[in-house]
């Protein structure tokens, strides 16, 4: 099977491209962070240095860690699920369910190992940048130099790969079923991030004003309702298309096919979701603390300093890797679906209205997944301003969160409308006989 694999690979190199990018990015943030331990446990380095750079490398390797899973996981649902014929034929010729998992976590474990190989040394040059901007902010002693060693190497290769497998294999697992999944360990999975983020929002009021840690209890708290909510997000969506008026012939087509393909759709919200949380959260978050800090009169500490420099460096990780999540996940559902709009396409439907249902497709997921990421944001953001200035929401308004919202609904339009309009150019029999 492990032969079947690469053959695959080197056959068909094209389908593992969301897969390759998706490992190679989460490779790079999560060596170019990890890098700081190498770099604060060299020798020479001063204690205020020391910890500097092992809390920012502590702090966004564990966001890394997550981004990477879930753009790992989204890419490889996607990529399982274009393969179902596929699959389906190798079953029929005598393959096991278990040399199939095989076939496809070796080619995720292979795909993800050249992904964090090629991301070493965009990581080494990341790290160089990043220890720069703590050395301009005062938080990192000039003499220390750069190190980049065994533990950024090693992490960045076994959380990619491991990822990668994991994702993976639960993935073909559900594609190579007889029977359709009960879902109880996903259930669990979002009874638990629910449980536990809501658990951890509340516990934001036992702190003090002033306590060093009080932001992260809020920021953890929403990070894990948006990972809650992006899990029910299939759930979610066929929720909010039962309460759809009706909207015409693109939009009969275009709830009629979400909500037949809400499962596949998921692997479009979950980043959508996680973006817009974890943004928001973070963004809206820091906001509050530096009004808290101006009004008090006393300057910035190297902690207040550090907390800031993380956050914005968090923020715009999330940004970018989120956006490409995003960005991979739609091309690929939405490249896939070319027989698709081919039929509708015989069965009368024209390129105008194929394209305004791909159109209030997006305009759906992206209020879906706006909606629930601010949510997941607010549960942390209320009891921070609350314990933080005696308010409930921050006085910065809404530009923030409306500039948010603009790079997601443009993330997915734009994706969306491009790809299809590229599908619909192959005529309508050519595309059911190719994809056939």
């Amino acid at each position: 099977m492990f032969a079947l694999a690469m053959r695959s690979i080197r056959q068909r190199p094209g389908r593992f491209g969301a897969t390759l990018l998706s490992a190679f990015l989460g490779a790079a943030i999560i060596m170019t962070f990890n890098s700081m331990h190498d770099t604060a446990g060299a020798k020479g380095v001063d204690s205020t240095s020391a910890e500097s750079l092992s809390t920012a490398a502590g702090v966004v390797g564990g966001y890394g860690t997550l981004l990477v899973f879930f753009a790992v996981a989204s890419t490889l649902t996607v990529n399982v699920r274009q393969r179902s014929a596929e699959i389906e034929l190798l079953r029929c010729s005598g393959a096991t369910p278990a040399q199939i998992k095989r076939m496809v976590v070796g080619e995720s474990v292979a795909v993800a190992l050249v992904g964090a190989l090629l991301a070493i040394g965009p990581a080494m040059l990341g790290g160089r940048l990043l220890l720069d901007l703590f050395q301009d902010s005062g938080q990192v002693a000039e003499s220390v130099d750069y190190s980049f060693g065994t533990i950024a190497l090693l992490s960045g290769i076994d959380i990619t790969v491991l990822a990668a497998a994991g994702a993976a294999f639960l993935a073909v697992r559900r594609a190579t079923r007889k029977t359709a999944p009960r879902g109880r360990g996903r259930s669990f999975f979002v009874r638990a991030a629910l449980v536990l983020g809501g658990l951890s929002v509340c516990s934001t009021f036992a702190f003090s004003s002033t306590a060093a840690a009080l932001m992260a209890p809020a920021a953890y708290g929403s990070i894990l309702l948006a990972v809650g909510f992006a899990l029910l997000s299939p759930k979610l969506l066929r929720a909010l298309l039962d309460r759809l008026p009706p909207m015409g012939p693109s939009g009969y087509l275009a709830v009629r096919t979400m909500r037949e393909r809400a499962a596949q759709l998921s692997g479009v919200l979950m980043p959508l979701i996680l973006f817009t949380g974890m943004a928001t959260a973070t963004l809206y978050m820091q906001a509050v603390e530096n009004d808290a800090i101006d009004a008090s009169g006393v300057p910035k500490s190297i902690d207040a300093k550090n907390l800031e420099t993380l956050n914005l460096v968090v923020v715009g990780i999330i940004v970018v890797f989120s956006c490409i999540m995003l960005i991979n996940s739609l091309y690929a559902a939405t490249t896939y679906r070319r027989r698709e709009f081919g039929q509708q396409r015989l069965a009368g439907a024209t390129p105008g209205q194929v394209l305004g249902m791909i159109g209030i497709e997006s305009l759906v997921l992206t209020v879906t997944g706006v909606f629930f990421g601010t949510a997941a944001g607010l549960a942390g953001i209320i009891p921070f301003a609350m314990v933080r200035t005696d308010s409930v929401l921050p006085d910065e308004g809404l530009g923030v969160w409306l500039g948010i919202v603009a790079v997601a609904g443009a993330a997915v339009l734009v994706t969306s409308l491009v790809t299809a309009r590229r599908a619909l150019r192959t005529p309508a029999v050519g595309a059911v006989s190719l994809a056939a």
